[in-house]
């Protein structure tokens, strides 16, 4: 049986991929704030969910909680880190911006790290991170969650290009680049493209399973990333 761990497993895409994982034969460790949440998710699957209470900002205690999974399992094949949040935060109120940076930027680069470690240990191991199709560019209405994303994305890849050094070439760093997803993370009104939360997890487990480097949910985001590479700043400013 194989290991995993989903930080921010309570609810959307996290919860979405931990039924799919337990359904796969993983024995998975969940984590998150909203304990009852965790715990609903057990009662569903008793003999495969371990859960353990965690804020990916409080760092010391995300360690700790990190060690203590790996202790009791032994060895992880899996870290998928979907934990986040944004705002909607065009008049810049500092503690929405604040509350973005603790968690999309610092819990998360020590939550990467501590996998990254890990792995290179057993020399082997499959680290997600769920960023964004708003990695790509900036943004006036979410300014700092569309940074967080892009910082992500570029640790994610610094992470990739890290495992030169690992010998076994058994560790695997992925980058899933959702759109618009039917979760409260969805920013904004009359969003378009909207995925079923239940689909964008199938979606990122057969990208998982294929050891996929960039996917972006669902494939037709593949076409407004490219649209958003190539348009000039100045376009964008105006069109925005």
């Amino acid at each position: 049986m194989k290991n995993a761990i989903v930080f921010g497993a309570t609810s959307g895409i996290g919860k979405s991929l931990t039924k799919i994982l337990i359904n796969e034969g993983y024995k998975v460790a969940v984590t998150g704030r909203r304990l009852e949440n965790l715990e609903a998710l057990k009662k569903e699957y008793p003999d495969q969910i371990l859960v353990k209470k965690n804020d990916i900002q409080e760092l010391d205690a995300l360690e700790k909680t990190f060690n203590e999974i790996v202790s009791e399992f032994k060895t992880i094949d899996l870290v998928i880190q979907s934990s986040g949040v944004g705002f909607v935060n065009p008049k810049l109120d500092w503690e929405k911006e604040n509350q973005t940076i603790l968690t999309n930027v610092l819990g998360v680069t020590k939550l990467y790290i501590l996998a990254y470690k890990l792995f290179k240990k057993q020399q082997f191991g499959h680290l997600v991170g769920i960023s964004s199709i708003a990695s790509i560019r900036g943004s006036r209405a979410a300014p700092v969650y569309f940074a967080s994303k892009a910082y992500q994305k570029s640790y994610l890849e610094g992470l990739f290009i890290k495992t030169k050094t690992i010998k076994s070439k058994k560790v695997f760093i992925s980058e899933i680049r959702p759109g618009f997803v039917d979760t409260p993370m969805a920013l904004g009104e009359n969003v378009f493209w909207m995925v079923p939360v239940e689909k964008a997890a199938q979606q990122i487990y057969t990208a998982i399973k294929k050891k996929k480097r960039v996917v972006y949910i669902s494939k037709r985001w593949i076409l407004v990333a490219w649209v958003l590479k190539i348009v000039p700043t100045w376009l964008l400013k105006k069109l925005t």
